[in-house]
This record gives C-alpha cells, sequence and structure tokens, in this order.
C-alpha cells in the first residue's frame, strides 16, 4: 500500500471534552508513513465525548455524552453514528440515556452486539442492545458495585471501565474505588452480566484501564492512584486473573503528583505502554512472552500535559498522545526493535483531546 493509500484509508477518530455547542467528536485522516494527523470532519451536540468504541465491521462508532435523567439529575448518555467509508464524515443515528450517573468508558462486545458503559460518579456497569440498523436500544442491565477501599477517594465504588476477553465470554471492570477488577459472564442472549468472581490489586492502587496480551495468556492494568502496572496470567476457560508482578510507572527519581492513565501492548506483544499525567510521559516495557512479566525501558515525555489516553496505530509504527490539558495530540515513532518512543515532529492541535480510535480498511 503507498503513501496516499494509507493517508486515504486510515481514519482516526478522536472523542474531547466539549459543551454540546462545539464540536466533541472529532475525524481525521492518519498518515501512516509519517504519523501525522489531519482533522477532516467534526460533530457537536454531545456534552463531553470523552471516549469513544468503533464498530469495524459496520462502520459504526458510539461515543459517550451526558443527558439528562427523568429526576433533572445529569446521567450517562451513549450516540450512535454511520461512518461514511470514503470520508469518516458522521451521520447520528440515535442518541439514549444510558445509566442514572455520568459515564466515562464505553465498550463494544467483540460481535457488535451491545455496548457497555461505565460510571466513576455512580460506581456502576451498564449494558445496552445494539439494534440491526446500529442504533442503541433501551438499556438491558445495570450492575451496581459496593463498597470501598483505603484512600478518600475511595470511600465509594468507582467503575472506570471495562474490557472483553477474546472469546467474547467474559468481560472486567475495573473499579478504582474498589481496588478490584469485577469479572462478569457476558450473556448475549439475555442481554446481561452474571457475576463471576472479582480480582483485587494492592489497598490504594487505584485500577483504572486493562489490557490482554495478543496472546491472551496475560493481561495488564494500569493503576490510576499507586502510578503502578500490575500484570496478571490469564485462565480464559475459568475466566481467571492471578497477579504475577507489580511494578511502578514512574522513575524512582520522581516525587512530584501523578496520576495513571491509558494502556495498551504494542501489536507485536513484545512492549507495554502507559501514560503518567503528573510527570506527563509514556512508561514503556518490554515484556517476557514466557512469563508476561515486564522489564521498564524508559520514560518518553509526552511534550505535552496531562497525557490522558493514547492510541497506537494499526500497524504499531506510531503512537498518538492525547495531551488534554496542552490542547494537543504528539505524534511519536515506536521503535520496534527497543520499542522506545521517538517524536516525529507531527502536533496536531485541537481542544482537550481525551480518546483515540483508528479505523483502518483493510
Amino acid at each position: 500500500m503507498n503513501k496516499q493509500q494509507h493517508t486515504k484509508q486510515t481514519l482516526a477518530f478522536i472523542g474531547s471534552y466539549a459543551d454540546a455547542q462545539n464540536p466533541g467528536v472529532y475525524t481525521a485522516q492518519f498518515d501512516a508513513e509519517t504519523g501525522s494527523l489531519e482533522l477532516t470532519h467534526n460533530v457537536s451536540g454531545l456534552q463531553n465525548p470523552t471516549f469513544l468504541a468503533i464498530d469495524e465491521v459496520n462502520w459504526r462508532l458510539y461515543a459517550l455524552g451526558e443527558g439528562i435523567g427523568d429526576e433533572g439529575q445529569k446521567c450517562g448518555a451513549a450516540s450512535a453514528f454511520a461512518i461514511q467509508p470514503e470520508t469518516g464524515e458522521l451521520s447520528l443515528l440515535n442518541q439514549v440515556n444510558t445509566l442514572p450517573a455520568t459515564t466515562c468508558h464505553i465498550q463494544l462486545d467483540n460481535s457488535n452486539q451491545v455496548i457497555m458503559v461505565t460510571s466513576y460518579h455512580g460506581g456502576m456497569v451498564g449494558l445496552s442492545p445494539i439494534e440491526a440498523d446500529g442504533q442503541i436500544g433501551t438499556n438491558a442491565d445495570i450492575r451496581q458495585h459496593q463498597g470501598a477501599s483505603l484512600l478518600p477517594v475511595q470511600d465509594r465504588p468507582r467503575a472506570h471501565s471495562v474490557f472483553v476477553d477474546r472469546n467474547n465470554q467474559y468481560i472486567g471492570a475495573c473499579d478504582l474505588g474498589l481496588d478490584k477488577i469485577i469479572i462478569y459472564k457476558l450473556d448475549l442472549a439475555d442481554k446481561r452480566l452474571l457475576p463471576h468472581r472479582e480480582v483485587s490489586v494492592a489497598p490504594g492502587s487505584g485500577p483504572r484501564h486493562f489490557v490482554f496480551h495478543p496472546s491472551y495468556k496475560y493481561g495488564y492494568v494500569i493503576n490510576e492512584l499507586g502510578s503502578t502496572v500490575s500484570a496478571f496470567t490469564y485462565d480464559e476457560e475459568q475466566g481467571l486473573l492471578a497477579e504475577i508482578q507489580t511494578l511502578s510507572t514512574l522513575p524512582a527519581s520522581f516525587d512530584g503528583e501523578n496520576a495513571c492513565a491509558d494502556i495498551h501492548v504494542s501489536p507485536d506483544g513484545r512492549f507495554l505502554y502507559g501514560s503518567n499525567r503528573g510527570h506527563d510521559s509514556i512508561v514503556v516495557y518490554a515484556i517476557d512472552e514466557q512469563t508476561g512479566k515486564l522489564q521498564p525501558i524508559e520514560h518518553a515525555p509526552t511534550l505535552g500535559k496531562h497525557p490522558r489516553n493514547f492510541g497506537l496505530s494499526p500497524d504499531g509504527r506510531f503512537a498518538l498522545v492525547a495531551n488534554k490539558d496542552s490542547d494537543n495530540i504528539v505524534s511519536f515513532a515506536r521503535d520496534e526493535a527497543t520499542g522506545k518512543l521517538v517524536p516525529t515532529g507531527s502536533v496536531l492541535e485541537m481542544s482537550q483531546p481525551v480518546c483515540i480510535k483508528f479505523l483502518a480498511v483493510r
């Protein structure tokens, strides 16, 4: 595939903090030769559409938002969009309220039959069906978490994200408030999340986002409050995570304030990346593919403030980092041999970017 085809057919979608009157979700053309982004379209009408999920099969995008509940309170909402294949332009299919509290993460199951959303402020996880035309149906299940943990911010449940295993059998919810990953069995027939088991991390850690290794023997959680990453083995048949290691995301010399955010494994399975907000860096680890354990490689400055989420390009050659507080997305080339990140010089200026999702046409 030549440069022109790469540029034409690799799309990136960006979610941001925004008022409903202003653009909140953006379409960009991604140049897979240079790692640069060029904004081409945007949509407004959504309140804080921070996190996105992409249905690559049916060319649809699902975005978080805020709605107004029956009693006039802020609540979670989600919007469905059709993606125009040639341009990436978005057309609204529908918008619905999802949870009775505002939401922070959205995830499709692997068959694109349901969306799952999490509420940090409400400490709950919800599931809604996807209709045949791509619209979001009425909420079908809500699971309210219970309990607390060590720190003042952990005085209640604070569900932060969900992840799905490759068999589409189990989903896990990272609960920052409980210091737990709560695993549910995904019942697609009845559109339910069935409680399965719970896995604890060290008190005060605050698990935020999780990622599976491509082999699915291992998984990794980034802990927002403890500035650590915990590694697990994963038993797919039993839906069982077992912790094997926890490492700091920070250099030993750093003594400032920090909170972790996002985590990704390179497509080749050799390296793990996590974002530090405060130290403003991406931590890079080498993965031992025999054991799943991690070895720190570097802390790459993000050249911006408060790196929220970041995305690895579909071919694994680039990392694009959303620096929310400096209003930019910075592009880095990824050295496939060492895992290290090198700035490409490409910086996209935009308001409060949070989430980056790619859509590559095959």
